[in-house]
């Protein structure tokens, strides 16, 4: 089957990369709109053209790359200074956290950017963040590996903890599932009327948790990877 040539797919690769235009998330870079990561993205696409392989699809091929080549101009513009809360699944809420109640340096993660990053982070844009959350949102920092530390706690947690606490962990803050769920999923229910089941249960357990991942960070038994 004969490779058809960039310049023929063109319309093709068009309508792939506007389809993607609501993936571009950080409207408050003054010097870079969709257009202009549109443009890259063509460019991209273009330079990459002799590997595709006539023999499959188009589609999944060009959409591959837009989808990489979005991340990666996020993560560059914005997500390697950004704070590493965005992305800890102890984050609660816009300043919150479930294991330090607020975002501060007293976590070592926290502390970490603060001393590396924040400067870079209160430079980087050229306006108000209005839209923070939601322009950032889980935008890993380029300093500290996010994904591979929290599955070090998670790992750690996974020795430490009983097993009932454990699966009330991983149902909490792996699965992201509600106080509610992770209750019924250990089999406890509720003799107040009103309360959801296993309400002090869980409240208790989740002290247990949070003490403990304090321990275990202050003390640096936990792996944090750059």
């Amino acid at each position: 089957m004969p490779n058809p040539t960039f310049e023929e797919s063109l319309v093709f690769i068009n309508n792939e990369i506007n389809k993607r235009k609501n993936k571009w998330t950080l409207t408050i870079l003054a010097w870079i709109d969709y257009e202009d990561v549109a443009q890259i993205l063509r460019i991209h696409i273009y330079k990459k053209w002799h590997l595709y392989d006539p023999s499959h699809s188009l589609g999944p091929w060009v959409n591959r790359i837009i989808s990489n080549q979005i991340k990666n101009l996020i993560r560059n513009n914005y997500g390697n200074y950004c704070r590493p809360c965005l992305k800890c699944a102890a984050s609660d809420g816009s300043e919150g956290c479930s294991i330090y109640s607020k975002q501060c340096s007293a976590c070592p993660l926290f502390h970490n950017w603060e001393k590396t990053k924040k400067v870079a982070y209160d430079t980087k844009l050229p306006v108000s963040l209005e839209l923070h959350q939601q322009e950032v949102h889980n935008r890993a920092n380029e300093s500290i590996d996010i994904e591979k530390t929290a599955d070090n706690i998670h790992e750690k947690m996974r020795l430490a903890l009983k097993p009932v606490e454990y699966k009330v962990y991983k149902s909490l803050y792996v699965d992201h599932k509600t106080e509610e769920e992770a209750a019924r999923l250990v089999g406890y229910k509720s003799s107040e009327v009103g309360r959801p089941p296993g309400y002090k249960q869980i409240k208790n357990i989740q002290k247990v948790i949070i003490k403990k991942v304090k321990e275990y960070l202050n003390n640096g038994d936990i792996d944090i990877v750059y």
